[in-house]
């Protein structure tokens, strides 16, 4: 079964905005460092979803973000959006996920984000690590 997800690259002052996915069994890549957005509803587009998804997610109402790339697999078609965010970290309130956090690009080769909630490391997951592969050519193409 295929889904089509919309994802947002967003940064501020050299560092680039990420949700700790919960650890939650079932959902797609628990615990995991990942971008906000999600699932396109019936009928939406990639860029009304962003928009929806942003304002659900942290309670930020984006300006309208332009696209970056698409990726297309059997399981998966994912929209990324990249733009500036506008607002400092503490101006977002986090409604889904279990943290967030502005990385540097240092912190994304690492492919170990700190997070400050949980006091521990936690990996990537693909969606952002095809974001930063994109983000860094020097670690070679990966779509």
């Amino acid at each position: 079964m295929s889904f089509a997800v919309a994802l947002a690259m967003l940064e501020r002052e050299g560092r680039w905005l990420l949700q700790l996915r919960d650890d939650i069994e079932g959902i797609v890549h628990p615990g995991c460092w990942g971008l906000f957005g999600g699932h396109l509803d019936p009928g939406e587009g990639p860029e009304q979803a962003i928009l929806r998804e942003l304002g659900e997610e942290i309670g930020w109402e984006a300006p309208d973000l332009p696209p970056w790339f698409e990726h297309h697999d059997d399981q998966l078609s994912a929209f990324y959006f990249r733009g500036p965010l506008t607002v400092p970290l503490t101006a977002l309130q986090l409604h889904e996920g279990q943290d967030m956090v502005l990385a540097g690009l240092e912190e994304l080769r690492s492919g170990r984000i700190w997070s400050p909630r949980l006091q521990q490391r936690r990996g990537l997951a693909p969606s952002l690590e095809r974001a930063v592969h994109r983000l860094d050519p020097k670690l070679g193409s990966k779509n």
